[in-house]
């Protein structure tokens, strides 16, 4: 039986296990070698390092005679920016590192080996050398519906002092009322970007809703303008700085009010099993908040995808979940972990004490009246 092995990038490939009349044996690649092909009496499973694709389809294998057949294989094209080495320009002068000081009132990795990041966790001056080679084009998108226009001048205003400075940012404004949107000085490779949505009459609908639109932009349009998404809050403020330190593959944000002593079953997770959201008592890692998330645009795309036809879901089935969408990306992240986790410094809110383990406060949600502000007077 014939077995494809297929490999895209490897200078050198090992796959052990392969039997043969003398026993146990090992077949390797060059780096001019890109896939190969096992004969055996044994049905050996298929094992890829890279799926075919029009760049590199599935060839036809006729041939029997040869025990072994090795051809030439175009690599797989990918297109997507993504972190790669963490290169960094020479001459350039930072504080050394230390393996002995640090932070010691939290903990900065979770126990599924991802960074927990706070202040005194990072240096500013590495971590911005070797993001800004790698140059990302970052979307924030945020909606302003309704009255909570009034708070786009303040987010934009701080955002522009205090947000990925230097980078290349478009602010995404999903908003009823284009003419509110302030006119704002913007730095270089900084732009903002409207677009048109209908008006809600239920805050929860402003909610759900975001889920819905920010699906359909990314499709039509957020797709081909960038590379790193943020969903974000309008009625928020940036205080200090929110830098590169903040982008991985998908980050997610502590919620303030259950990152301490919270214990798991205390969570205000969905608790209902009818709704898609539910998490069973025992389950769980932290709760996050979503009123800040971000990631490598095709994830934040599959992630704002889920939490929209989640909802929909629970709409057939007339549930709406505790929480909205946030109950469903709590739902996502406890299976699809977060690679980084941001702490509470990432959003905090103006109603609540600073407490000693946060160091600053780089974001934070304003002091509102929601009985005047929400559509339904926050009912």
């Amino acid at each position: 039986m014939i077995r494809r092995l297929l490999s895209c990038r490897p200078d050198r490939l090992v796959i052990p296990g392969v039997s043969t009349e003398t026993g146990e044996t090992a077949l390797s690649l060059s780096n001019h070698d890109r896939a190969i092909y096992i004969y055996s009496g044994h049905d050996v499973a298929s094992f890829s390092f890279c799926q075919p694709c029009d760049a590199n389809p599935e060839p036809e294998v006729n041939d029997l005679t040869h025990a072994l057949k090795v051809v030439e294989m175009k690599e797989c094209p990918n297109n997507k920016w993504k972190i790669t080495e963490l290169k960094m320009q020479n001459g350039l002068k930072y504080a050394q590192p230390s393996t002995q000081q640090g932070r010691t009132d939290v903990n900065s990795v979770t126990n599924w080996n991802a960074p927990l990041v706070w202040e005194g966790t990072f240096d500013p001056v590495v971590i911005d050398a070797i993001y800004k080679i790698m140059d990302p084009r970052v979307a924030v998108v945020v909606f302003a519906v309704g009255k909570y226009t009034r708070f786009l001048k303040g987010f934009l205003e701080s955002g522009e002092k205090y947000f990925l400075v230097d980078f290349r940012v478009t602010y995404y404004i999903f908003t009823d009322n284009e003419q509110e949107v302030p006119k704002i000085q913007l730095g270089k490779g900084r732009k903002i970007s409207v677009v048109n949505i209908p008006s809600a009459t239920r805050w929860q609908e402003v909610v759900l809703g975001r889920m819905k639109w920010a699906t359909i932009t990314i499709e039509k349009r957020i797709r081909d303008e960038a590379d790193y998404l943020f969903m974000m809050d309008i009625d928020s403020v940036f205080h200090n700085r929110f830098g590169a330190e903040s982008l991985s593959r998908l980050s997610a944000v502590l919620h303030r009010g259950y990152y301490k002593n919270t214990k798991r079953d205390v969570f205000p997770y969905e608790r209902r099993p009818k709704s898609k959201a539910y998490i069973p008592i025992g389950e769980g890692d932290y709760y996050y908040t979503a009123a800040v998330w971000g990631g490598y645009l095709e994830d934040m795309y599959k992630l704002v995808k889920y939490c929209y036809t989640q909802s929909e879901e629970d709409s057939k089935n007339n549930i709406e979940a505790v929480w909205q969408e946030e109950s469903h990306l709590n739902k996502y992240l406890l299976y699809n972990k977060p690679t980084k986790v941001l702490s509470p410094e990432y959003l905090w809110s103006d109603y609540d004490k600073i407490p000693a383990d946060i160091k600053l406060v780089r974001i934070s949600q304003v002091v509102k009246n929601y009985a005047e502000v929400r559509p339904n007077g926050g009912q």
